[in-house]
Formats: C-alpha cells, sequence, structure tokens
C-alpha cells in the first residue's frame, strides 16, 4: 500500500457512530483516489431516488492519490455527494491545505451519512474521532467559526477546517463548503448537503505518514515543470487588455500554449485575465445578452489586474503549488485580511451586471465567503432578477421597494444581503436561477443562463463552444472545469495519446464551431484526463503545463509502485466518467434531459460583438461526444459493451 491509506471513515450522524471501512488494492487500481474512489462508494451507497437533503444522501470529503507525496500541484480535495441544485452527481474542487489533513488522519475519504439531532462537527486528531457540539458555533459565519474552532483546537497541532456559514446553514442550493478562511468548494450546492446534516465543521489534526513507494523518484520527476512553472510572462496589465481586443478578431484563433496561460496566473492570479476576458469575448455582459461594448475600458480599468495587485499582501500557495495563483489583500482601512477575489467572483460581480465598482466586488467577494455561497451562482442569480425585474416580471412587491437595475452597487449589494439571509427577494432567489423562474412561473428561461439547473460560469460558451458540451455532457452539470477545447490544447494530450489529434497552430475559428468527429475526439480525451486527473487530487492549473511535462503517469507509478501505462490510466478515467453517468441514471436522470440555457448557446445568435452570428449546434455536438465516449448516441445511456470492457457490466440497467 503506498500512495493511498487504503481505508475510509463513515461517520453516522443518526446514531453518532463511526467505523473504518477497508479498501482493497483492486479498487484502487481501478478507480484510483479522490473522484474515482468516491464515484465506487457514493454508487454503492446513496440508494435510488434519494432526497439530496434527507437523510439517505452521503456527503462526502475526499482526498487525492497523490496528495502528501513529493509531487507537485497534488493539493486539491472534493466534496461530494448527490446534488440538491441539479438532482444528478454534485461535486466541488478547493485548494488549501485539507486535503493533506485527510490523509494524514489516515483515510482517503471521510464520508457522512443520516442527519444529527442537533448542530455538531467532527474533530480527529492523534486520540480518535469525536462528535462534538456546534450549538455555540450555529449561526456564525465562515471566519468566525474557523477562528473559534482553531482557537479551541491548536494546542497541539494546528489543525485544517472545513465548515459552512449561513447559507448552508439555511439550506440555500447554492451553498458551499469554506476552507481557510476563503477557500470554497462552491459548487453543486453541497454546503445545503451539510447543513442539511447539522454538520458545522469539521476539523482533522492528524499526524500520520503518508506511504511512498519511490519518492525519490517523485523528486526528481518534479525539476521539470518546477524549473518551468518560474517562467513569468513579460507583458504589463495594459498589454492584457490589448491582447483581448486582438483576440477578437472574427476570423483566425491561436493554439495557445498553457504554460503562458500558467506564466499570467503566477504573475496576477486568475484575475490576471479580467480585461482580456472582457474584450476577447470570455466574459459573458450583461446576463451574456450584452457585448464588449456595454463594458468599455473605461469599466474595466477598474478591474484592470495591476489595481487589484496594489492591495495584495502576499501570494497564496496552496499544498504542493509552486504557481501562487491565489493571494491575500487588505483593503483600504481593513484591518482584516481576506482572499483576494477570483476571476469567477469579480466577472460575476462586474461585467455580467455592468458594475464598475472595484470595491463593491471585493466586498461582495468576502460577504459570500463568510455565508458559504457560490459566487458564480449567485452573481448568475443577481443578474437574472435584475432582467426580470427590468421586464416588470419581478416587481416593487417582490423586492419590497427595492430598485434592480444594471450596474447600481447598492442594489446588488442589498439583495446578496438579503440572498444570504433567505430574507424577503432572497429567499426566492436563495436556490439559483433556475429555481426562481419556477417559482416565479416564468415561461421564457433565457435570462436564467444555467445547465440542468447549475448557473454557467464565466467563460462565454460561444467563443469556446467547448465549455458547452461539457457542461452539458458532464454528470456533474454546468461546471466549467470539466472541459473545453482551450483546456485540450493546454493538456496537450496528442503528445501522449497519438489516436488523440493535435489541433494546428492556427485556425479558422468557424471550424470549432462547427461539431466534427475530430472535435468529438478532442472532448472525450479531454474527458477521461480530467476523471483521472481529479483522482488524484492534481490542480487543473498544473496540468495546463501539458502532459509531456507535468509527468502524471510516472508520478502515481512512483508514489504507488504499480507500472500502468498511461493508456490504462486514461481508461481509469474514462471508467470513472462513466460510473458518475451511471449513478444520474440509477437517479432517475435521464442524460438528453440535461438542457443548457438557449441565450449560452446563441439562440437567437447576438447581432454585434465577438460572437456575432455564433450559434452552438449542441444536439450534433453531444451525440457525437456520446458516440465517441462509448455511450449510446441518441440517449446517452453507456452501452453493454463499454461497460463489459470498463468492468462495470454489473451496474448498468
Amino acid at each position: 500500500m503506498s500512495g493511498y491509506m487504503g481505508k475510509v471513515l463513515w461517520v453516522d450522524l443518526d446514531s453518532g457512530s463511526f467505523w473504518e471501512e477497508a479498501i482493497p488494492e483492486k479498487i484502487y487500481r481501478e478507480y484510483l483516489s479522490g473522484l474515482g474512489l468516491a464515484a465506487h462508494l457514493l454508487y454503492e451507497h446513496i440508494p435510488a431516488g434519494a432526497d439530496p437533503l434527507g437523510p439517505e444522501n452521503i456527503l462526502g470529503l475526499v482526498s487525492g492519490l497523490l496528495t502528501g507525496t513529493p509531487s507537485l500541484f497534488s493539493g486539491r480535495w472534493m466534496a461530494v455527494g448527490k446534488s440538491p441544485l441539479t438532482q444528478t452527481w454534485g461535486e466541488a474542487n478547493c485548494g488549501g491545505n485539507f486535503s493533506l489533513a485527510i490523509k494524514k488522519c489516515g483515510y482517503d475519504g471521510i464520508f457522512f451519512k443520516g442527519i444529527s439531532k442537533k448542530p455538531v462537527y467532527l474533530f480527529i486528531d492523534h486520540r480518535g474521532i469525536q462528535l462534538k457540539d456546534a450549538a455555540d458555533l450555529w449561526g456564525l459565519d465562515t471566519s468566525v467559526t474557523e477562528n473559534t474552532l482553531l482557537e479551541r483546537h491548536r494546542k497541539s497541532r494546528t489543525p485544517s477546517i472545513v465548515c459552512i456559514g449561513p447559507s448552508g446553514e439555511n439550506q440555500s442550493l447554492i451553498a458551499g463548503i469554506c476552507h481557510d478562511f476563503g477557500r470554497m468548494a462552491a459548487r453543486s450546492g453541497l454546503g445545503a448537503v451539510m447543513g442539511s446534516k447539522r454538520l458545522k465543521a469539521v476539523v482533522l489534526a492528524g499526524a500520520k505518514p503518508i506511504p511512498v513507494a519511490h519518492p525519490q523518484r517523485m523528486k526528481a520527476l518534479c525539476r521539470k515543470p518546477a524549473k518551468l512553472i518560474r517562467f513569468r510572462i513579460p507583458f504589463s496589465a495594459q498589454i492584457m487588455a490589448l491582447t483581448g481586443m486582438l483576440l477578437r478578431n472574427p476570423w483566425i484563433e491561436i493554439r495557445w500554449d498553457g504554460l503562458m496561460w500558467s506564466g499570467i496566473l503566477r504573475k496576477w492570479g486568475t484575475v490576471g485575465l479580467n480585461q482580456t476576458a472582457i474584450e476577447w469575448g470570455d466574459a459573458p455582459i450583461k446576463n451574456w445578452a450584452g457585448t464588449h461594448q456595454d463594458y468599455p475600458l473605461r469599466s474595466s480599468n477598474n478591474l484592470s489586474p495591476r489595481k487589484i495587485a496594489k492591495f495584495e499582501d502576499r501570494k497564496y500557495h496552496c499544498l504542493s503549488c509552486p504557481l501562487g495563483c491565489g493571494g491575500i489583500m487588505r483593503q483600504q482601512g481593513e484591518s482584516q485580511a481576506a482572499h483576494k477575489p477570483e476571476y469567477e467572483t469579480v466577472m460575476a460581480f462586474s461585467s455580467l451586471l455592468l458594475n464598475d465598482d472595484d470595491q463593491l466586488v471585493y466586498e461582495i467577494g468576502e460577504r459570500l465567503n463568510q455565508a458559504g455561497m457560490d459566487s458564480i451562482s449567485a452573481g448568475g442569480t443577481v443578474a437574472a432578477a435584475i432582467e426580470w425585474y427590468q421586464q416588470g416580471i419581478i416587481t416593487d412587491e417582490h423586492t419590497g421597494g427595492l430598485k434592480l437595475d444594471w450596474g447600481d452597487g447598492e442594489a446588488i449589494l442589498t439583495l446578496v444581503k438579503a440572498m444570504i439571509a433567505r430574507q424577503g427577494i432572497g429567499d426566492l432567489l436563495a436556490d439559483g436561477s433556475k429555481r426562481a423562474a419556477e417559482r416565479l412561473q416564468i415561461e421564457d428561461h433565457s435570462a436564467a443562463v444555467h445547465a440542468g439547473g447549475s448557473e454557467l460560469a464565466q467563460h462565454d460558451t460561444r467563443l469556446d463552444p467547448g465549455l458547452a458540451l461539457h457542461a452539458g455532457v458532464d454528470p456533474a452539470p454546468g461546471r466549467h472545469t470539466s472541459g473545453s477545447f482551450v483546456y485540450y490544447n493546454f493538456y496537450r494530450l496528442w503528445s501522449a495519446f497519438k489516436h488523440l489529434p493535435r489541433p494546428p497552430l492556427i485556425s479558422l475559428k468557424k471550424h470549432k464551431q462547427t461539431p466534427s468527429p475530430e472535435l468529438a475526439k478532442r472532448a472525450v480525451g479531454t474527458a477521461k484526463f480530467t476523471n483521472f486527473y481529479n483522482a488524484l487530487g492534481i490542480c487543473m492549473f498544473g496540468a495546463y503545463l501539458g502532459i509531456d511535462r507535468l509527468p502524471l503517469f510516472k508520478w502515481v507509478n512512483a508514489a504507488t509502485g504499480w507500472s500502468l501505462s498511461p493508456k490504462d490510466y486514461l481508461h481509469i478515467g474514462h471508467r470513472i466518467m462513466t460510473l458518475r453517468q451511471l449513478f444520474n441514471i440509477k437517479h432517475g436522470v435521464s442524460p438528453k434531459d440535461i438542457r443548457i440555457s438557449r441565450r449560452a448557446l446563441g439562440i437567437p445568435p447576438q447581432e454585434s460583438g465577438p460572437h456575432q452570428g455564433n450559434q452552438v449546434d449542441f444536439p450534433a455536438m453531444r451525440r457525437m461526444f456520446w458516440d465517441h465516449i462509448g455511450w449510446h448516441p441518441k440517449t446517452g445511456v453507456p452501452t453493454q459493451s463499454l461497460l463489459i470492457e470498463l468492468g462495470l457490466d454489473d451496474r448498468g440497467f
């Protein structure tokens, strides 16, 4: 047993009992750890039709197979369970140091079932496992909760903590799970699952060693990526805005190398792309209905990475990360430091809403972190609400007299506060835009931009149709990290898998708008690879280096002592992806019924701007994807022959 701990912890919140389950090596060879192990266990243990907020749903917190080994970028952990937001497989990915803490307690994952009779938190250290009373913590925000628990339990070893805030306690379906004062496992509404179980926090202070078969070999393999990641782009923030303008041309696109994006991330973090994305057409404007002309440079200059960098005290590095794309910042007049808002938060509360007040963006980002609410879904829901108000669907009677208008920072902040508290109009919006549209009985859902109920992130699917495809075919719909055509270029999978096509350095933009077998091959390769590295605990920003530069396959073999080939590992990614699809089918979700908002597909197409005339033929792209991955092209149900090939024939229907 090397690389993984060989067991998981089960916690029954109904009875307050615990037990360990030993996991055979065969399971690790078939599913690795992390996402794969979670898919294996949750498929078995969550009964069909389980209420996501009921006792039968299971909340899992899982580490990755490479976490705690001498590999780089291997500090990601995942929350998993049945999503109350989409009724599908749910997952949320997060950095920080909690992934290592899970393994140092001796486990590859911790799984919670049942519902506690009172608020509790789980505490594990070298003396054992305890469920402790959390009555005094219930109602507190995430920062106060974490500070309280740190003071309470840091006597011998500083613990690692995840917790929910008021949004999770109120079972908002867009609630997430907070870690390290502002890192968020935000998507799929799993904070609501934690709140439904009355589980306020998990506090881990273990000290067990993590076995590694060949540590020196792993360290040697780190030299090349560690050297490459030091690359710094020589561009200024002004050049980044100009780059977006140049990329806006309607005819030609360049195959970007992920090393360049890593340089941007190293210099500024994800906010380095703010103005580039707005000018390029990557960032949706005015709830996906506007263009860069509605949010010109005079507005986006307040979001310049150079301006944001002025508030940054220091870089924030997740576990085993040499990149340090995060940041700790201190706003003018504020005594307490906070995490620098990520690109998604900044865009969701600026260009999406036509707000140019950067200080408001920072304030809302911090409020959402303390409440434990997903900023992507919150921003998308606020955008829908403003549009509905402008259309007269939401009235002053709904808002209590609050006027909603594009760019009105005071109104936006008031609306966010109401969503966090689930008060007034905020109660209507706290479960996301799809549920709000249903409660308002709106026939035209175009203002609610989502996939399967999960709001789309701040990357325009009309620019990269691969984003639309993956958002609609991944078993956890709506997540921009599932895949895109740009990610395929970054991952450079063709360097290890000769059957996968190498994109040309320069191509016509219209080619990626036209469904084709080649694009389907790229998308399927990306999906398999993403499921593979999510089982390792690898950060996608590390994966941007490319598979020929980041020795993932060699790291896994060195960590475990195995001798599997890259083809074997991609096969495992295929198995994980397919089992997650089977999870949805088991729970009555028909893959063909997962829809993407028409506006995000360019229906109707925009008449001006970077996406002028662009439409995404999602049904055709989806059929080709399903066919190439081995799922029935009309239904998305995995074929029996594929299930036999993947060893999943005992789980088919």
